[in-house]
C-alpha cells in the first residue's frame, strides 16, 4: 500500500443562521460565541494532529473556524490557510435566509411525501437537492449536477497535489457539503445524518479510493479550561 493521504473533514462552529434554524448556504454568517468555544473544543481535540495543509470554503465562517482550530494546534503557527470556492455550502437560492422548516415544506409539495420526515428517510441527496432547485421560484438553487461538479473540482485538486505524500490535511467546509460529498465518495456511507457543528469525519485516500475512519465525531471535544 502506498503513503495516501488523509483528510479531516471539519464543519464549521455553529452560526447565527444556525441558531435562528435559516437557510444558510452562501450567505455570510458569522459564528456565535458557542460555536467559537465548540470549535476551540474541537481544535484542542485535534491539538496533536501536525497538518500538512488547510483548507476551507471562501465563506467567513469556515475561515473562521479553521483559524480558531489552528490557534488551538500544536504545530499550527506556520500553517497558512487556503480558500477555495469550490467547498462553499450548497446554494440554495431564493430560499436563501429563509426558515429551514419553511423552505422543506416548499421542497416536499414537488416532491409530494406524505410528510417531510418522510422525505428524508426515502428520497436520495440527489433527488432532494434537484427537488429544491425545482421548488426555487427562480430555480437558483444548485441541483445536484451543479454542486457535484463545483465539489469534484475542488477534490481534484487536493488529490492531485497530496496523492501518496501521507499528508494529513484540514479541510474546514460545510454541513451539507461535507455529507453530501462523502455520501458520493464513500460506499459505506449510506444515507449519512446531518453533521454537528465543529464535527470531524476522517477520510483516508489510498489505492484510488476513499476509505472511511470516522463521521460525524465529536468525541474528542475537550473542555476549554488549560490542562
Amino acid at each position: 500500500m502506498n503513503k495516501g493521504c488523509t483528510f479531516y473533514f471539519v464543519r464549521h462552529g455553529q452560526t447565527y443562521f444556525n441558531l435562528y434554524r435559516r437557510m444558510q448556504g452562501w450567505s455570510n454568517i458569522q459564528l456565535t460565541e458557542e460555536g467559537s468555544e465548540d470549535v476551540r473544543r474541537s481544535g484542542r481535540g485535534l491539538a496533536e494532529v501536525q497538518f500538512d495543509a488547510v483548507y476551507t470554503s471562501d465563506l467567513n465562517r469556515t475561515i473562521e473556524t479553521a483559524s480558531l482550530i489552528l490557534e488551538e494546534n500544536k504545530f499550527g503557527e506556520e500553517l497558512e490557510i487556503q480558500a477555495m470556492p469550490e467547498f462553499r455550502e450548497v446554494f440554495f437560492g431564493s430560499f436563501e435566509g429563509m426558515d429551514v422548516d419553511e423552505v422543506w415544506e416548499n421542497i416536499n409539495e414537488v416532491m409530494e411525501y406524505p410528510s417531510v420526515a418522510e422525505l428524508w428517510a426515502e428520497a436520495t441527496v440527489p433527488e432532494q437537492m434537484n427537488a429544491t432547485k425545482e421548488a426555487d421560484p427562480y430555480h437558483h438553487a444548485e441541483n445536484y449536477l451543479e454542486f457535484w461538479s463545483r465539489i469534484e473540482k475542488g477534490l481534484l485538486t487536493l488529490i492531485d497535489k497530496h496523492r501518496d505524500t501521507g499528508d494529513k490535511v484540514l479541510v474546514v467546509a460545510h454541513g451539507n457539503t461535507i455529507r453530501y460529498m462523502l455520501n458520493g465518495l464513500v460506499p459505506e456511507l449510506d444515507n449519512p445524518q446531518p453533521l454537528l457543528n465543529a464535527s470531524v469525519s476522517k477520510v483516508s485516500y489510498y489505492d484510488g479510493r476513499y476509505h472511511l475512519e470516522c463521521y460525524n465525531e465529536i468525541e474528542h471535544f475537550k473542555d476549554l479550561e488549560k490542562d
